[in-house]
């Protein structure tokens, strides 16, 4: 079945068409329709899938063709978010998919001076993406209305509750209308985001795409057995190996994510960093540069990997292995993204063999192996940049030692 067989507005199929999105994946093939007649849905789809789409479409249809024959105002559907990154990316995603139609679709996120967002708030959208906390105070400032949204969306459950917004969520529930459509999106669900989704939905349309390998099938992803210390030499390699394309590297702290950017400064290659400490407009420049491709590599902590939905990663590295058997998936579902294929490679050094156990077993097989020779293994280090500019500043030294002792000599 092709996008344009569905029943959806003529400009968001045009959309599609421009966008290259021809065939729907199997959480969009299974969603859009039950959406469509005005089901609540519960999705449980891993990441990388094409869950924004899913539901992104359909809202922006319904919402379009009911605009024709309603002239009401207020914000018609809200979609929640746990990360500003996350918002900011879904936003982009429907204002594309929803370009040349009569819906207008706003983010707003906490961090930033809210004076902006009411301002815009008070022209007037339709459709509102938010992180919890902000629109809870919106909400009680009285800046923001809901008693006429028709449709909740609930995105990356699971992240949401990690996040600790559980109660910002329970408590929003009572500015919105009881009649409404709800679509509640995770990765994952136990018990807690169970019972928080059957709060939320009624007589949902339950849709569970779970393949045995909790990993895109669109990835390619293996391990490369490195000496935590020379792990800064292959990744140097790998990334002048492929300097046209977006590197995503992983770290396991934020204090080593400045450290290898640092370390990668020293041999010529420009790196960005995204975690905690930095502050939100620094968050939110580093991910345009990065998006837009003026700079090929992004360094990046946990904290940030469900934030990073961008467009064309060709690889992800794992640079330090994920403490958390889970985050393993989180991170390299950042390639791979939709129907695009994508690569994974992960340095495991020894002292990270429990880590890696934890993964496979997680993940339910092993993962494949890189094989590095000895030579090659040794060339990759005595080759860095950082290697030959030590060894040509000692060799220099050496050289003016030996020069000042001619000259005393002759003396």
């Amino acid at each position: 079945m092709k996008f344009q067989d569905y029943n959806i507005a003529p400009e968001v199929k045009r959309n599609l068409e421009t966008l290259g999105f021809k065939r729907p994946t199997d959480i969009q093939y299974k969603a859009i329709p039950s959406i469509l007649k005005g089901e609540d849905v519960l999705a449980i789809a891993q990441t990388g899938t094409g869950k924004t789409a899913a539901f992104a479409i359909p809202a922006i249809s319904l919402l379009h063709e009911r605009k024709v024959s309603s002239r009401t105002e207020g914000i018609k559907c809200v979609v929640m978010e746990p990360t500003r990154e996350l918002a900011q990316q879904v936003t982009e995603v429907f204002q594309e998919i929803g370009r040349h139609t009569r819906v207008k679709t706003f983010c707003v996120f906490g961090g930033v001076e809210q004076g902006p967002q009411i301002a815009r708030l008070e022209k007037g959208i339709d459709i509102l993406v938010a992180t919890p906390g902000r629109v809870f105070d919106l909400v009680h400032q009285g800046h923001l209305h809901l008693s006429r949204v028709e449709l909740l969306i609930v995105d990356e459950a699971d992240h949401m509750l990690e996040r600790g917004f559980l109660k910002d969520i329970q408590d929003l529930i009572r500015f919105l209308p009881r009649n409404r459509q709800t679509l509640f999106f995770s990765a994952t669900i136990d018990e807690t985001i169970k019972k928080l989704a059957y709060k939320l939905v009624r007589n949902a349309v339950r849709i569970q795409i779970s393949p045995d390998n909790p990993v895109n099938k669109n990835i390619n992803h293996a391990v490369a057995f490195i000496e935590m210390d020379d792990k800064r030499f292959f990744l140097e390699r790998f990334i002048k190996e492929h300097p046209d394309n977006k590197v995503l590297v992983f770290v396991r702290t934020k204090v080593r994510a400045e450290r290898v950017a640092k370390a990668l400064d020293r041999v010529g290659i420009r790196s960005l960093t995204i975690h905690g400490d930095k502050e939100q407009t620094d968050r939110l420049a580093v991910m345009q540069q990065f998006r837009e491709g003026e700079a090929k590599v992004l360094i990046a902590t946990d904290v940030s990997a469900r934030g990073i939905d961008i467009p064309n990663v060709e690889y992800v590295i794992n640079y330090d292995l994920p403490e958390q058997p889970e985050n393993y998936v989180h991170r390299i579902g950042r390639t791979g993204r939709g129907t695009a294929k994508g690569e994974a490679v992960s340095f495991s050094a020894p002292e990270e063999k429990e880590l890696l156990f934890s993964i496979e077993q997680y993940i339910g097989g092993p993962i494949a192996r890189i094989d590095i020779t000895k030579a090659d293994y040794m060339a990759t280090r005595d080759l860095s940049e950082e290697i030959t500019s030590d060894l040509k500043a000692l060799l220099k030294e050496a050289e003016e030692w030996e020069s000042g002792r001619g000259k005393k000599k002759r003396r």
